[in-house]
């Protein structure tokens, strides 16, 4: 009478090992592909950390948090610069920014480069933050002995990535260091929330 009972169990085992899906672990890479299709799935983040930003003209650093859910985006500097704190909030083709107690409206790449005098491109910086390529055919890519993307060209910046941090079963990374057009942008990472909460009504 108890063989049935301990068949039943040993199947039960048998198929949570075919369905319970478990995150990678850390000492396992996954190949590139994989890296990809993974890390493409994180639609909803929040990072917190450093931006260190180099011009010919001018220099500094500003606390960064950066909320992404799908195409909107709810991205905060304290200090940047030496001016204070700054809000740019919306999509890329309508956003608002909060700055220097004024508010100003419009595409989001414009406002950032006009208002902050920042000549980074919004529209890939997304990707470049999960450790991704932007959508394009015009890139060439390093990786490292976990599969990650080590350095990164394309759209006439050199993307390196230093080091990355495991989280939840993601490789994501840790430093960024971003060249080009006459900057040298440096991002510091300090947590990740692949949970975060959502977007307040005014970003959408």
């Amino acid at each position: 009478m108890k063989t049935p009972l301990l068949l039943f169990l040993l199947l039960l085992l048998g198929g949570c090992g075919l369905f319970c899906t478990q995150p990678p672990a850390a000492d396992k890479p996954l190949s590139w592909q994989a890296q990809q299709e993974q890390n493409r799935r994180l639609e909803h983040f929040q990072i917190s950390g450093k931006i260190g930003i180099r011009a010919p003209r001018e220099s500094g650093s500003a606390n960064l948090f950066w909320q992404q859910s799908q195409d909107y985006f709810d991205i905060r500097l304290s200090g940047p610069l030496g001016r204070g704190a700054a809000r740019l909030l919306g999509n890329p083709e309508q956003a608002r920014l909060e700055a220097a107690g004024e508010i100003s409206e419009g595409p989001a790449q414009t406002l950032l480069s006009e208002r902050l005098n920042l000549e980074l491109p919004l529209d890939a910086l997304h990707w470049w933050l999960r450790g991704l390529p932007a959508p394009g055919k015009n890139l060439q890519l390093q990786l490292d002995t976990h599969n990650r993307l080590a350095q990164l060209n394309q759209q006439g910046w050199q993307i390196d990535y230093p080091s990355y941090q495991f989280e939840q079963g993601y490789w994501l990374p840790e430093r960024l260091k971003i060249r080009g057009h006459n900057l040298l942008v440096t991002l510091v990472i300090k947590q990740w929330d692949l949970a975060p909460s959502p977007l307040p009504q005014t970003a959408r």
